[in-house]
């Protein structure tokens, strides 16, 4: 693969991880990577000159993939190179889906994403739902499907077979860790322990969170303990009985597939491409549904079977690293003259 992939400063940060961050480090394999800071998607004048300054410094057709965060808030930025430059956008969440977005700001950035991805040659989305949406919902003629990969990963012990429960996700409205607080406060007569992984920023929201928690007396049971990488991370999977996602939205849910590569049984919601059929997907924000099914896998043997037999059987379906590079390089091979 050759080109250029332009990525937002701290994707190479690991102490900031996240989904899109691991898919961008995944892919940009034969890529000139070029970072660029800013607080993107609603950047400073500083960082829009800076991104205009390296998108005119590329020459003449040459192939550039941005990730979304940086492209689809400035199309003034983006749209006058794409007459000299072959540019690609990676979409990993529509600017307007982020939760927790005022309304008048959301409504804003979709404007801005629909132009950007209106006027580029590729847009680049990681699920079939993903690429609907998108098509759909900006009324584009082609976008791409690129999923993420996962990499082999030995079966994970568990605890006790039960009680051992795992969420890996940022601390963000989105990822709905208040669905979850709210959803375990109802089986808290059952010895479960929880551990959930990913950065916690300072925000009003986590200082809810914090108190929710505390409210429901679930301080001893219940720890954020922030952002894991390599063996710390992945002895937190090892120890894993359920893997628990109640995000409000996402495009794929890569740690979904991190889970269900180790063979861990998941319950989750609006992962419906990461998940296939190998958990139970729940309805996002659905407090009720997810107590019931936290409650049906303490209380019945055979529903955790079932739950472990499915990841056994998707465990082998999942897709490699190796073959979302070459589906990328598909998409960017297809720009070059």
């Amino acid at each position: 693969m050759t080109g250029y992939f332009v990525v937002p400063g701290g994707v190479h940060d690991p102490g900031a991880p996240s989904g899109g961050n691991v898919y961008d480090r995944r892919v940009s394999q034969g890529l000139d990577v070029v970072a660029v800071a800013g607080s993107w998607p609603r950047p400073a004048p500083e960082a829009r000159a800076l991104l205009h300054r390296v998108l005119a410094g590329f020459e003449d057709g040459a192939v550039v993939l941005i990730d979304g965060l940086v492209a689809c808030g400035v199309p003034d930025v983006v749209v006058p190179h794409t007459g000299r430059l072959r540019i690609a956008v990676l979409v990993h969440l529509p600017l307007a889906d982020e939760t927790g977005v005022d309304p008048a700001v959301a409504a804003e950035l979709d404007v801005a994403e629909r132009a950007c991805l209106r006027a580029v040659d590729a847009v680049v989305a990681t699920s079939p739902e993903a690429a609907k949406r998108l098509t759909r919902h900006h009324g584009l003629k082609h976008v791409h499907v690129v999923a993420p990969g996962t990499d082999p990963a030995p079966p994970a012990p568990g605890t006790d077979g039960m009680s051992g429960l795992l969420c890996v996700a940022s601390v963000t409205p989105r990822k709905g860790h208040d669905v979850l607080v709210e959803a375990l406060a109802r089986v808290a007569d059952v010895p479960w322990h929880c551990v959930c992984v990913g950065p916690v920023p300072p925000s009003a929201h986590v200082t809810r969170l914090r108190e929710l928690i505390a409210r429901h007396g679930l301080g001893d049971r219940v720890r954020l303990v922030g952002p894991l990488n390599g063996e710390p991370l992945e002895r937190a999977y090892a120890a894993a009985d359920l893997f628990v996602l109640p995000s409000r939205a996402e495009t794929y849910g890569m740690v979904v597939t991190e889970a269900l590569a180790r063979g861990i049984p998941v319950v989750a919601s609006a992962v419906p491409d990461a998940l296939g059929d190998g958990g139970l997907l729940l309805p996002p924000g659905d407090v009720d549904a997810l107590s019931d099914a936290l409650r049906q896998w303490f209380h019945s043997e055979d529903r955790r079977r079932r739950l472990r037999d499915a990841a056994a059987r998707r465990r082998p379906e999942l897709s490699t690293w190796d073959e979302t590079v070459r589906g990328l390089d598909r998409v960017l091979a297809s720009l070059r003259p």
